[in-house]
């Protein structure tokens, strides 16, 4: 039988963390992520590149037999999910399916503040489309968002520099500016799957009594109960406990940065989009 993996789908390398906690929650069943490493950073492209890019990742996540497709990438999320719903989606088959990782954030956000104010730190593009303002008021009225762009932090990530001075000199000044903008934030929700790598650095620029809200287990839970709910769906996927690695740039670099994020050994093959 052919294989029907869940596909995974990521700018760079930051879905990874994602997918890693989806994997920890639900094994078993086949796996494929792809990474778009010779067009990221997606962060500062038009609304259009983006959603022309992912467009490209989910139809070919569709060829090789993925059901459902998750698009572990904020700016992804912001910028192409809706319009792949709603314009693509219904000619590409009425059984499958594209997820986002936005909404399941922005639905839980509210069990982590006590103030109700809260930070956002995502990529410029993530921030410009004001896609988590817009979910979480759908979900929370009363909870105040504040947002900051961190351009530079996906940059040192991927270019292997988030351990450096320099990184820190990033991520201190644009957390400087975000808790500027209301001595209420009690609660900073990290908007950009890259952004776990630099939890360490964070957490020293950032006063103890905030908390930190990674977005890995949070969507492998929302994703454990969308497979609950969607039998439909959940039926077609395969469960052949497999894992295979896709970039569009080079697999050895890829390779030793994913194992990285990911926390354990990844061999990927190349694919052009």
């Amino acid at each position: 039988m052919q294989s029907r993996p869940i596909g995974i789908f990521d700018s760079g390398f930051g879905g990874l963390t994602v997918f890693k906690a989806i994997k920890d929650k639900l094994p078993g069943y086949d796996y494929v992520y792809l990474g778009d490493n010779a067009r990221a950073p997606y962060g500062d492209r038009s609304l259009q590149t983006v959603y022309e890019y992912t467009l490209e990742a989910v139809e070919y996540l569709f060829s090789i037999g993925c059901p459902i497709i998750i698009l572990a990438c904020n700016t992804a999320s912001a910028k192409a999910l809706r319009n792949i719903q709603v314009k693509d989606l219904p000619a590409m088959g009425a059984e499958k399916r594209v997820l986002g990782i936005i909404r399941p954030s922005a639905e839980v956000i509210g069990e982590y503040t006590k103030t109700r104010s809260i930070g956002i730190v995502g990529t410029r593009g993530t921030v410009s489309s004001n896609s988590y303002v817009i979910e979480i008021q759908k979900q929370y009225p009363d909870i105040q968002v504040y947002q900051q762009a961190c351009p530079m932090w996906v940059s040192l990530i991927e270019n292997d520099e988030h351990n450096s001075d320099n990184a820190d000199y990033f991520i201190k000044k644009d957390l400087d500016e975000l808790l500027a903008k209301s001595t209420e934030i009690d609660t900073i929700l990290l908007g950009c799957t890259h952004y776990p790598l630099l939890i360490d650095k964070i957490r020293k620029y950032v006063p103890a009594h905030i908390n930190i809200v990674q977005q890995g287990g949070i969507v492998a839970e929302s994703f454990a109960d969308y497979l609950q709910r969607h039998p439909e769906i959940e039926q077609q996927i395969t469960k052949g406990n497999s894992t295979n690695f896709y970039t569009t740039d080079d697999t050895d670099n890829f390779d030793n940065h994913a194992s990285i994020f990911f926390g354990d050994t990844v061999r990927s093959q190349h694919v052009h989009l």
